[in-house]
């Protein structure tokens, strides 16, 4: 039973078990759209609106 534990404990962490979720938050699929854009802005030297190199903020 004790070798099955760590299992148990990834399962319940990958199902967001372990901590009460905050339906505030948005969905991981829009994070990963920001960071991917952030990240394609960088490669490219591109400027945002403001002026200002792009940056990732989370």
């Amino acid at each position: 039973m004790i070798d099955k534990l760590p299992q148990a404990i990834l399962a319940k962490a990958f199902r967001g078990e372990l901590v009460p979720q905050d339906h505030n938050d948005e969905p991981a699929s829009v994070l990963l759209e920001k960071i991917k854009a952030a990240k394609a802005a960088a490669a490219k030297g591109k400027k945002t609106k403001g002026g200002k190199q792009a940056e990732l903020v989370l």
